[in-house]
C-alpha cells in the first residue's frame, strides 16, 4: 500500500516535525496512525495515511453517515435531527455573508446532497462535487441532483461562484495547497468561501486526547486549529472575515468517542461532555468542537 510520507509542513514549509499523538481507526480498520506537529507553525497532520487512490476502503462501511445516510442507532438519528436545524442556519449564513438571496454555489464534498438540495430549493444555481458513487446515487435518487465527480473541478471556469462551501471536507483532501489555489481562482472577487472543520484545540479534543472521534484517522489527514486555518487563508490570498462555533458537533463527537471507548451509558456520557463543551464554547468560541470559517479575497 502506498502511503503519504510528509517531510515538509504543507503550511509553512518547515521540516521540524515532532510526534504529537497516536490514534486508532475505530471506525473501519482498527489500525493505528501517528499525528505529527510542525514545531514552527503548530500544524498537526496525519502521517502514513494511504494515498488518495487507496484510501477508499477506509470509507467502506455502512455506518459512514455522510456517504450512506444511515439512520442506524440513536446517535445517527440525533445527527439527522441536528442536520435539519443546521441546514437552515447554513443557508442564512450564506445569504448574509454573500449579500445575495440567489446566486451561484459550489458545494465540494456534498455527500448525500442535503445541503446542495436545500440551496437549490432556495433558488441558488448549484454545482456539487462528491467522490463517493453511493452518495452521488443517493443525491440523484432523492433530490434529482446531478452531482459531479472530483475530476469536474478542473473544468469549472474561473470566477464562476458567489459562494463555495466545504462542510467537513477540507480535512479529507490530500492535495491541500492545490485545493486552496483552485478555490481562489473559482471564487468571484466579492464571493465568500465557507469552510467547516473539526477543531483539535477544542474542549472535547483536549478531554479525550487520542480517543477523540474527530481525529478520524486516516480519513482526516489535516487537523486545523483556528490559528492554522487563518494562516492557510492568508497564504492563499484570503482574509478571515468571520468564524463561528458549531457547538452541536461536540455532542455527536463525544457520544461517538464514548462508544469507541466501550463506555457504559455512552449516549449519556457523551451528552454530558457535549454540554460541558457547549458551555466552554460560549465562554470562548475558539474552543468549539468544530468551527465555521468565512473567507473573502484580500
Amino acid at each position: 500500500m502506498d502511503i503519504l510520507k510528509i517531510n515538509t509542513c504543507p503550511l509553512c514549509g518547515g521540516k521540524h516535525l515532532g510526534h504529537a499523538i497516536t490514534c486508532t481507526d475505530h471506525y473501519a480498520s482498527g489500525e493505528q496512525f501517528n499525528l505529527v506537529r510542525c514545531d514552527d507553525c503548530g500544524f498537526i497532520f496525519t502521517q502514513g495515511a494511504p494515498v488518495e487512490a487507496e484510501i477508499g476502503r477506509y470509507y467502506e462501511t455502512p455506518d459512514y453517515i455522510s456517504h450512506t445516510d444511515t439512520r442506524k442507532g440513536l446517535m445517527n438519528r440525533v445527527y439527522h435531527e441536528v442536520r435539519k436545524y443546521m441546514l437552515s442556519r447554513k443557508a442564512k449564513l450564506i445569504k448574509r455573508t454573500s449579500g445575495l438571496s440567489k446566486g451561484t454555489l459550489l458545494d465540494i464534498g456534498t455527500g448525500t446532497g442535503y445541503f446542495s438540495n436545500a440551496m437549490k430549493e432556495r433558488g441558488w444555481r448549484v454545482k456539487a462535487i462528491e467522490k463517493s458513487p453511493q452518495a452521488r446515487s443517493f443525491a440523484k435518487e432523492h433530490f434529482e441532483l446531478d452531482v459531479d465527480t472530483e475530476d469536474a473541478l478542473a473544468g469549472y471556469a474561473d470566477h464562476s461562484f458567489d459562494a463555495i462551501t466545504l462542510w467537513h471536507v477540507m480535512e479529507h483532501l490530500e492535495h491541500l495547497n492545490e485545493t486552496w489555489e483552485k478555490l481562489f481562482k473559482l471564487l468571484k472577487e466579492r464571493g465568500v468561501l465557507i469552510v467547516a472543520v473539526p477543531n483539535p484545540s477544542s474542549y472535547d479534543a483536549e478531554k479525550y486526547k487520542e480517543w477523540w472521534a474527530a481525529y478520524d484517522v486516516p480519513r482526516h489527514l489535516w487537523h486545523f486549529t483556528p490559528s492554522v486555518m487563518q494562516q492557510f487563508g492568508v497564504k492563499h490570498g484570503f482574509k478571515l472575515a468571520e468564524q463561528h462555533p458549531m457547538p452541536f458537533d461536540a455532542f455527536y463527537v463525544s457520544m461517538l468517542t464514548e462508544r469507541y471507548k466501550g463506555s457504559r451509558l455512552s449516549f449519556l456520557k457523551g451528552m454530558w461532555t457535549g454540554l460541558l463543551a457547549w458551555f466552554s464554547s460560549l465562554a470562548k468560541k475558539e474552543r468549539s468542537s468544530s468551527m465555521i470559517y468565512v473567507f473573502r479575497k484580500k
